[in-house]
């Protein structure tokens, strides 16, 4: 591995401001952790814990919540025909319920990463699965289009703090020389809620009720929240979790993100993630309706095929500590841009059905691979901020992706699908390429 790739942990971190003691800090950034003969930091006594010295169910329980943060994003993708068909509406109208998830999930970032370093982001994200059990439910029991799309909104709000918070957590308590292959098992959950999300959506539109996946996932919701609240009361007791509040709520915000921003780099990282999720995450949320078109295959086969990419992500997941040695964190970049392009263009010109099938796999696994890459920069971009800095960078990568859909659903009926498709392709590639290159020209991380 080239030192342009090396994960070193840079000298400014490890003389960053000490974050607030209490159970979401762990130790001091660049503290060694104990993994063997002692509880891990911020674990019960005897209690078992990561490689890394993270407590292993504590890490568990927040992989469960970004399961079902995952399957509620991804949710509504194949039902997008089914809710066309319920209520009238053609397939721009209804993908509101995409766009409008995509755009509280992402403005919610501004709030919850400051909320998350001010309260403790473990018990923010506990919060967050109560409020989301409410607002999942209020869109199975919507009479109408609108409630169902103000219910779709608030869901986005209310999931928003649990993968960014759960990110940050990770990195308050993992060294940087370790933290990808656990940001990495710790989205193995995320991963499979997406998969997970586009299949029960598909099942949901030729099976069941549409309001029917809505309930289970309200459901799991409440369970992950109990396991949450147990985990956190079972983290180490230490100093209080509140940090020390200056000034109005709004003003501090704006500090802290204004903070931020003042990194050239941390800029860098914000756009990349932003074009990202706008030319893959726009054209990806319609395969599924693509292949029900232009195949004419049942919206839970179209469904289960997409849901491939998700397994992608999880070969990720695993190779995660054979790849990221290897390739580095350019060539992660690189290689993850060209599977993506070379893979979505796939989709789009395929004469036949089954092509989609690898296409759809190797999407995921070149997304995991540039997307954990983006992920790992955004931990470090300001490690004294890093609650508003990961909440940052999931606010730019959901806000392209709202805007995005919003794009490709207009140009689905201008264009076709396969010709946005491509589109999104060629774009993708860009991103990839062009970020590999600043992020060489950086150096050690």
């Amino acid at each position: 591995m080239s030192a342009a790739d090396s994960p070193a942990r840079p000298a400014s971190d490890a003389a960053a401001p000490a974050r607030a003691a209490g159970p979401d800090a762990g130790p001091p950034e660049g503290a060694a952790l104990k993994t063997s003969g002692a509880s891990a930091p911020g674990a019960p006594a005897g209690g078992a814990a990561t490689s890394s010295g993270v407590p292993a169910l504590a890490v568990a329980a927040l992989s469960f919540a970004a399961f079902l943060s995952g399957t509620s994003l991804r949710l509504t993708d194949a039902l997008l025909p089914r809710l066309g068909g319920e209520f009238g509406m053609d397939l721009a109208q209804v993908a509101r319920v995409v766009t409008l998830f995509a755009v509280a999930y992402g403005v919610a970032q501004l709030l919850f990463g400051p909320l998350g370093d001010r309260f403790g982001k473990y018990r923010v994200v506990a919060w967050a699965c109560v409020a989301s059990v409410l607002t999942t439910l209020s869109c199975a029991l919507a009479p109408g289009f609108q409630t169902l799309a103000l219910g779709r909104l608030l869901a986005g709000a209310t999931t928003a703090a649990i993968i960014p918070l759960s990110m940050a957590w990770i990195g308050d308590n993992v060294p940087y020389e370790q933290r990808q292959p656990v940001l990495a098992r710790f989205l193995l959950g995320q991963i499979l809620g997406v998969s997970a999300g586009v299949w029960l959506g598909g099942f949901a539109a030729d099976h069941l009720s549409w309001r029917t996946p809505f309930v289970l996932i309200a459901a799991c919701f409440a369970l992950a929240s109990v396991l949450l609240f147990w985990q956190h009361r079972r983290l180490r007791p230490q100093a209080p979790v509140a940090s020390e509040a200056q000034g109005f709520v709004v003003a501090r915000m704006a500090r802290e993100f204004g903070q931020v921003l003042a990194k050239p780099w941390a800029r860098v990282v914000l756009l990349a993630v932003f074009l990202e999720g706008a030319c893959l995450y726009g054209v990806f949320a319609f395969v599924a309706t693509h292949l029900h078109h232009t195949f004419g295959l049942s919206l839970s086969t179209a469904g289960s095929m997409v849901m491939l990419f998700g397994f992608g992500g999880v070969l990720y997941a695993v190779a995660s500590p054979w790849l990221v040695p290897r390739l580095g964190e350019v060539g992660l970049i690189r290689v993850g841009g060209v599977l993506m392009a070379v893979s979505l263009g796939l989709v789009a010109l395929a004469p036949l059905w089954w092509w989609a099938m690898p296409a759809c796999f190797v999407t995921g696994l070149g997304f995991y691979m540039m997307h954990n890459t983006l992920q790992i920069n955004a931990t470090q971009m300001a490690p004294e901020r890093r609650g508003a800095a990961v909440s940052a960078f999931a606010s730019c990568f959901f806000m392209g992706q709202a805007l995005g859909v919003a794009t490709a659903g207009r140009l689905v009926a201008q264009w076709g699908s396969a010709q946005v498709m491509l589109a999104g392709a060629t774009g993708v590639l860009g991103v990839s390429l062009l970020f590999a290159w600043r992020r060489a020209r950086r150096g050690p991380a």
